[in-house]
C-alpha cells in the first residue's frame, strides 16, 4: 500500500510542471555573464590583473567586504574574460580558484600546496611528504612553463584562522625563488579587519591592492533578484511583492545578496514540496528560518577544533544559567572541557578574541562592559533560538568525542 502510493507521489511529480527551469542560476557559484552594481570593482580588478596579458606581474590583491557583496562573483567574472584573451593570444597565463572554507583544501598548508599542485597536473598524496618536498615539487611544476600563475584565495580569513599566516609569507616570496615564472595573489576575505591580524611582513605583501565592496541596498538587491529569477523560473510563477520582501530581508542582514538569492530559492522549493504553482511571501517566512537553522549548524560543523571547545563551554555555561554570563565563568568551564579532551587551553585573551569572533557570526550577543579597577570584561548571552542548542550540544559532543 506504502509502496503504491510511493509510485503515485513519484508518478504526480514527474507529470506536474515544475517551478524552477535553471535553478543554478539562484546558486551562489553560479557566474552570470553580466555582474550588476559591481562595474566600479570590476574596472579596478580588471585594471590590476590586465599587466599579465603582457607576462608582467600584477600587483597581489586583498579584496574584501562583507558576505554575499559579489567578492567572489566579480572575481570569477574578471578571470574568465581575463582567460580567454590570454588562450585567444597564446599567452601562459595560469588561473588557480581555491576556497579555503573546504576542508580537504585548506587544513593544513601541506594540503593547500598540494592542492595548488594537483591543480597545474601532477597527483600528489593528501599527507606524507614533508612540507620542504611539497613545495619544491610546486616550484619545480611552475618553472615547467615560463608562466603567470594567478593564486586566487577565497575566504583566506578561515585559512589563517586554521593554519596561521606562515603560508601566506611562504607563498608571497617564492617569486625570488622562481627564475621564468611569477605568482600574483588574490585574497578575498569577509572578515574586514582580517589583514590587522597579520604579521607586518605578510600584510604589506598580501595588500598591494586593496578593494573594498560595499554591502548592496535594497534597490541593487531586488535588480539582482529579478536577472536571476527569469533565469531560474517559469513566467508568472512569482506571487507579487515576493522579490521585494526577499530584498528587504537581505538588505537588512548588511545586503547580502547571496542570502537573498538563498531565500528566493528555498521559497521555491518549498512551495514546489506543497505542490502549489506559485511562491508567495509567506514562503519566504518559512525559507527564512529553514536557513537560520541550516546556517547555525553549518558554522558548528565547520568551526577549527579550539572553536568547538569554546563554543560548546558557552552553551554548556548558558544551559545552566537564568542570566547573562562573563568570559571568566566561560574560561572555566572551557578549561574543564579542554581536560577532557586532552587538549592544551588557550590563554583567557585568546579565548576572548574567539568569543569575539562568534559575536561577529551572530551566534552570541558579545557587550564589554567595565568592571572598575578589575579591569573588563563580556557579558554573553546567545543570539540563536534555545531550541537549537541541544542539537548542536550533541554536534559538538560528537565532533570532539565528549
Amino acid at each position: 500500500m506504502v509502496e503504491k502510493s510511493l509510485n503515485k507521489f513519484f508518478e504526480n511529480f514527474l507529470q506536474k510542471e515544475p517551478l524552477f527551469i535553471n535553478k543554478k542560476s539562484l546558486q551562489s557559484n553560479y557566474t552570470p555573464n553580466h555582474v550588476p552594481h559591481r562595474k566600479e570593482q570590476i574596472d579596478q580588478v580588471a585594471g590590476i590583473l590586465a599587466p599579465a596579458l603582457r607576462s608582467e606581474k600584477p600587483s597581489n590583491i586583498f579584496i574584501y567586504g562583507k558576505t554575499g557583496t559579489g567578492k567572489s562573483l566579480t572575481v570569477t567574472h574578471v578571470c574568465k574574460n581575463l582567460n580567454q584573451i590570454a588562450k585567444k593570444n597564446k599567452i601562459p597565463l595560469k588561473i588557480i580558484y581555491l576556497n579555503c572554507k573546504l576542508k580537504r583544501v585548506a587544513d593544513t598548508e601541506y594540503r593547500l600546496v598540494a592542492q595548488l599542485v594537483r591543480e597545474l597536473g601532477l597527483e600528489v598524496p593528501s599527507t606524507g611528504l614533508p612540507t620542504e618536498e611539497i613545495y619544491k615539487l610546486f616550484v619545480e611544476k611552475v618553472e615547467e612553463v615560463n608562466q603567470l600563475l594567478v593564486i586566487i584565495l577565497d575566504e583566506i580569513d578561515q585559512l589563517v584562522r586554521k593554519i596561521g599566516d606562515e603560508l601566506l609569507y611562504n607563498l608571497t616570496r617564492l617569486n625570488a625563488e622562481l627564475k621564468g615564472s611569477q605568482i600574483s595573489l588574490i585574497g578575498i576575505s569577509n572578515d574586514l579587519l582580517f589583514t590587522d591580524q597579520l604579521d607586518p611582513r605578510v600584510k604589506s605583501s598580501l595588500s598591494e591592492e586593496e578593494i573594498l565592496f560595499p554591502p548592496y541596498n535594497a534597490i541593487q538587491l531586488q535588480s539582482i533578484l529579478r536577472q536571476r529569477s527569469k533565469l531560474a523560473f517559469r513566467e508568472g510563477t512569482l506571487a507579487e511583492g515576493v522579490i521585494e520582501k526577499c530584498a528587504a530581508y537581505a538588505a537588512r542582514e548588511h545586503g547580502d545578496a547571496r542570502r537573498a538569492l538563498e531565500l528566493l530559492r528555498v521559497s521555491g522549493e518549498i512551495a514546489e514540496r506543497k505542490n502549489l504553482p506559485k511562491i508567495s511571501i509567506n514562503h519566504i517566512d518559512e525559507a527564512e528560518e529553514k536557513i537560520e537553522k541550516d546556517r547555525i549548524l553549518d558554522i558548528t560543523i565547520t568551526q577549527p577544533k579550539q572553536f568547538k571547545l569554546a563554543l560548546f563551554s558557552m552553551l554548556t555555561v548558558c544551559e545552566g544559567s537564568n542570566h547573562k554570563i562573563f568570559t571568566g565563568e566561560v574560561y572555566e568551564s572551557y578549561r574543564d572541557t579542554c581536560a577532557r579532551c586532552a587538549v592544551k587551553p588557550l590563554t583567557q585573551r585568546r579565548l576572548s578574541d574567539i568569543i569575539a569572533e562568534f559575536d561577529m557570526l551572530g551566534i552570541i550577543q558579545a557587550k564589554t562592559i567595565s568592571k572598575g579597577r578589575y579591569g573588563r570584561t563580556r557579558e554573553i548571552s546567545l543570539a540563536i533560538p534555545l531550541s537549537l542548542v541541544p542539537k548542536i550540544k550533541n554536534l559538538l559532543k560528537e565532533s570532539l568525542n565528549l
